[in-house]
């Protein structure tokens, strides 16, 4: 009984504050909230729901036009995203002619979480926007993601092949102590995890001798995409060694990781830069507000507010109440477009569809105003691998107003399209 009246009170401060999200000029609510912090923080329910992508774009946009967003960082590998960036600035090294030859360099399972056709509109977009714009006003598109140890090797050695570097020998001997695995990172991650045999002395030695040189103040994009390469080779072996161990380590090492790569992002744009990020709300919403804190893990979100003061992070949630997804039944299993069930009775998804009357919502939060939202909500979050039928362990316990600034619900969602892959469906 005490739950269900603190759930009825809860929703009568959503319905006396949430503001209706019918058309992408209502976003201006919150784009007003965000646009003075540094760090605006996007997230989602899901990596396949389309209405997450196209709503975030459109914030995105709105906070370009502010002219201080410098660049969007997203939860995709450096290596792939740079090649989006070298085609939405123009740089001289691009070879692709559209945005959807330019998404091909996600060619790793999950791809459609980049390579969709919401993302070819939004690169389009920004492309266009930038040709506008001189040189070194242009938005950037980077990605800050751990996976890309072979690829991102490959780069640092073609980069320092190309400058001539006195560090090739350095960079060829940490890549040659790789070779044996190929490209396996589960069978690198037993060697080095379980058996001690890793690479990790290597990776770390070339790290810091470029770091010791002009590349660890790179002063033109060549030389920040060589930094931010060895950065993610150098975590990207951490990870893989700490991830057959089981437990937090390996995601804390993934979310670490990532706000280091946005903190040299930062860095190279100068004091005065903003950035925009588009990650999983299981990212950018704080940590400390869920159960994840209990079980010793960190994120992004936690992270930067803890590194820069509360003024300079926007933190955005999404979610909806039901719809369809783009998901794999298990990793690396063909894409499927699956139903998204009616969200579980009492969850925060489940009290926002009653309050609203079914209608999508904009939410903004002050967690010493609002203490009927304090209380905690089972917060649905849908990964890469999704199954309808295990729905209940699909909810993260949350404080909202301490997890988010502001939040988005869309009542109802389609799932992403895909470039060129065959769905089930």
């Amino acid at each position: 009984m005490e739950q269900l009246l603190q759930s009825e009170s809860s929703a009568r401060r959503i319905r006396r504050e949430a503001m209706p999200y019918h058309s992408p000029e209502d976003l201006n609510r919150v784009v007003e909230a965000a646009k003075d912090a540094r760090l605006i923080l996007l997230g989602e329910a899901s990596h396949g729901t389309s209405e997450f992508y196209t709503t975030r774009a459109e914030i995105t946009k709105r906070l370009i036009a502010s002219k201080a967003i410098r660049f969007v960082a997203v939860e995709g590998d450096w290596p792939s995203c740079y090649e989006v960036n070298k085609y939405v600035k123009d740089l001289e090294d691009n070879e692709a002619k559209t945005a959807a030859e330019a998404l091909r360099a996600f060619h790793r399972w999950p791809s459609w979480m980049w390579a969709n056709r919401e993302m070819e509109a939004f690169i389009e977009w920004l492309r266009s926007y930038n040709l506008e714009r001189p040189a070194g006003e242009r938005i950037g598109f980077y990605g800050l993601d751990v996976y890309s140890l072979w690829e991102s090797m490959q780069h640092i050695v073609d980069y320092l092949k190309q400058t001539e570097s006195p560090l090739l020998d350095t960079a060829l001997q940490a890549f040659g102590c790789f070779e044996p695995y190929g490209d396996d990172s589960q069978s690198y991650g037993i060697s080095a995890g379980l058996i001690g045999e890793g690479c990790e002395e290597e990776i770390v030695a070339l790290l810091h001798e470029m770091q010791r040189t002009r590349l660890g103040h790179p002063q033109s994009e060549a030389e920040l995409n060589a930094m931010m390469n060895t950065t993610a080779a150098a975590d990207a072996e951490h990870y893989y060694r700490t991830m057959v161990r089981g437990g937090p380590d390996s995601w804390n090492v993934r979310d670490r990781h990532m706000v280091r790569a946005l903190r040299q992002l930062l860095d190279y744009h100068g004091p005065d830069a903003q950035a925009v990020l588009w990650e999983h709300n299981t990212h950018i919403g704080d940590a400390r507000a869920t159960d994840m804190a209990a079980d010793g893990m960190v994120n992004v979100g936690q992270l930067v507010r803890e590194y820069y003061r509360p003024a300079q992070t926007f933190s955005v949630g999404f979610g909806t109440h039901h719809g369809h997804v783009l998901a794999g039944s298990a990793w690396g299993a063909p894409v499927e477009v699956m139903e998204v069930p009616a969200a579980i009775r009492g969850s925060w998804e489940d009290l926002l569809a009653r309050a609203g009357g079914g209608e999508n919502m904009l939410l903004l939060f002050d967690a010493d105003t609002q203490p009927e939202l304090r209380e905690v909500f089972g917060h649905r979050a849908i990964g890469v691998v999704y199954d309808p039928g295990y729905e209940l362990g699909n909810y993260v316990p949350s404080r909202m107003p301490m997890r988010y600034e502001a939040f988005v619900f869309i009542h109802e969602t389609h799932a992403l399209e895909p470039l060129a892959l065959p769905l089930m469906v």
